[in-house]
Formats: C-alpha cells, structure tokens, sequence
C-alpha cells in the first residue's frame, strides 16, 4: 500500500512544480517593474535636483555628520517609517493605495498593497518602513545640511517618542509579569 501512495506522490511531484511555477510566473507578471522604475528614476532626481540646487547656492556639504547627529537622525527616520508605513491613525493616508489586513504591534495595522502600476507601487512603498526609510533617511540628511536646528527639533520629537514607545513596551510586559 504504501508503494502505491509513493508512487502516486511521487506523480503528483511534477503537477505540483508546475502549479508552482505557474504561480511564481503570475506573481513576476503582475509586479509593476515599469512603477518601479519610474519611484527610482523620482528618488534619484530628487537626490540630483538637491545636488545641483546646493552647488548653486554655492553651499557646501559639511566634512562629517557628528555621531549624535547621525544617531538622532537614524532614530527619527526609523521611527518616522513606523509612523508612516504601519500606524493605526496614518492608516487613512495610505488607504488609497492599500487593503487592511490585520492587527499587528501596539497601535499598528498590517496591510497589502492594491491595485496595479503606479498604485500598487506607492502602496507596497508605503508599507514597507525599509523601503520608505531610504527616502526618508535622504530627506532628513538634506535637511540637517540646509535647515539643522529644525531638523534637530523634529529628528529630537520623533527619538522621543520612540523612546516613549520602547518604554511603554517594558511597561506592559512587566504589568503582565506581575
């Protein structure tokens, strides 16, 4: 008995390397390579136009960027893309581009991306904290050349609150100890 449910499993191996490969083609198929693309081609002009409008205000790009800078600034972006990609309450700026999921961490969605091209890209950018980090990260270190105190002041906010968020965490799990 047993060597016929092999031998029917092991025909059933190449229906199911076919199903699956059928899906990956499908999946490849609807990824909007041209959307993605073209936010690349928007990312990368954006860093040229701050680049050029630098050189022509005749600014220069500091030597370095001080540890507590560069530490405040990692902080901020890291928690910005939290805020932006997976926040309960931004859930509404980005429900144009995707679906609701489910309940994920404190006071945080899961969603998917919906649509397709340029939508379905925006939306899989605006979940994704490591996608968007990159744009933010580019976003604050521009600003801490060109405008660093209120860059500071709001890098300074968004480190608080993460910090608030680390706490209340601790808080939680220890209530929950007790």
């Amino acid at each position: 008995m047993s060597t016929i449910a092999t031998e029917l499993d092991h025909d059933a191996q190449p229906a199911r390397e076919e199903a699956t490969e059928s899906e990956r083609a499908r999946k490849e198929a609807e990824r909007p390579l041209g959307s993605y693309t073209a936010l690349t081609a928007i990312f990368a002009g954006l860093c040229a136009a701050f680049a050029a409008w630098m050189r022509r205000s005749e600014r220069s790009l500091p030597e370095h960027i001080g540890a507590a800078d560069l530490a405040l600034i990692t902080i901020a972006t890291h928690k910005l893309s939290r805020l932006i990609t997976k926040d309960r309450v931004t859930s509404a700026l980005r429900h144009p581009f995707t679906r609701y999921q489910a309940d994920a961490g404190p006071g945080e969605v899961e969603e998917q991306a919906r649509g397709t091209g340029m939508r379905l890209a925006l939306g899989e950018l605006l979940i994704c904290p490591y996608c968007i980090g990159m744009w933010l990260a580019a976003a604050f270190t521009a600003a801490l050349v060109v405008a660093p105190r209120p860059t500071r002041w709001v890098a300074a906010a968004l480190t608080a609150l993460f910090g608030s968020d680390l706490l209340q965490i601790a808080y939680k799990r220890a209530e929950q100890q007790l």
